[in-house]
């Protein structure tokens, strides 16, 4: 028995898939001020990495599905607006972490509360991560859109994996190099020769999870679909 027509499963997937989407995007953006390195991987025979990268990237994944997931059943024109509305609630948590940096903080001896000078640590620099990353945001994000559709009106309903992962390849470059420059040359806290070092392997990363996502991509798309023709009329 279904509770919802096809109408309400349309609405209340697309609430979900948002709601996914923005959190992930603002989780992204909260805890990209720190440098990981992702040891070697051995895939198919090629050995891969190190790879170091922002550790912003782990919810990155779910972005690159739900971004996929919604221009190829809501359309480029939700995922531009939705794109433009997340970037502007990235932008409000700056203002909020912004407001916060000058509140002084109450330091207890021996807590384990954070004082001014890590708190600010942290936070401050995270400023500069969520600068670029708005920029980096949009104009990847609305790449992305732009490729997916332009793909798909060229193959139609075939060939997922070639419109998902061909609009990715171009779009992560920018979003790649731009959060890297913004987010850390700027600030001082990578020089030119390591940004020129970090950036590609990072793009490669991307490029890699991007692949790696293909079956879940298809997984998605089989399940929306059965979701939807389960509804009622």
């Amino acid at each position: 028995m279904s509770f919802f027509n096809l109408k309400d499963r349309y609405l209340w997937l697309f609430v979900f898939l948002s709601g996914l989407f923005i959190t992930n995007a603002i989780t992204a953006e909260l805890i990209s001020n720190k440098l990981i390195e992702i040891p070697q991987l051995n895939l198919f025979g090629f050995t891969l990495g190190p790879f170091t990268t922002i550790v912003g990237i782990l919810p990155w994944p779910i972005v690159f599905l739900i971004t996929d997931l919604l221009n190829e059943f809501y359309g480029k024109s939700v995922v531009k607006r939705l794109s433009w509305i997340t970037a502007a609630l990235i932008f409000y948590c700056f203002i909020i972490v912004g407001f916060s940096l000058q509140i002084p903080a109450k330091e207890i001896e021996g807590s384990l509360l954070a004082d001014n000078a890590s708190y600010n640590l942290v936070f401050g620099q995270a400023q500069m991560v969520i600068v670029g990353s708005i920029v980096a945001f949009l104009f990847s994000q609305l790449l992305d859109a732009y490729l997916f559709s332009w793909i798909k009106s060229k193959t139609g309903d075939r060939y997922i994996w070639l419109r998902s992962t061909g609009s990715t390849v171009f779009s992560q470059i920018i979003d790649t190099y731009i959060v890297l420059y913004i987010g850390f040359v700027l600030p001082g806290s990578l020089s030119f020769e390591e940004f020129f070092k970090i950036a590609p392997t990072n793009y490669v990363l991307k490029l890699l999870i991007a692949v790696l996502l293909t079956p879940f991509i298809y997984i998605g798309h089989a399940a929306i679909r059965s979701y939807l023709k389960n509804a009622k009329a």
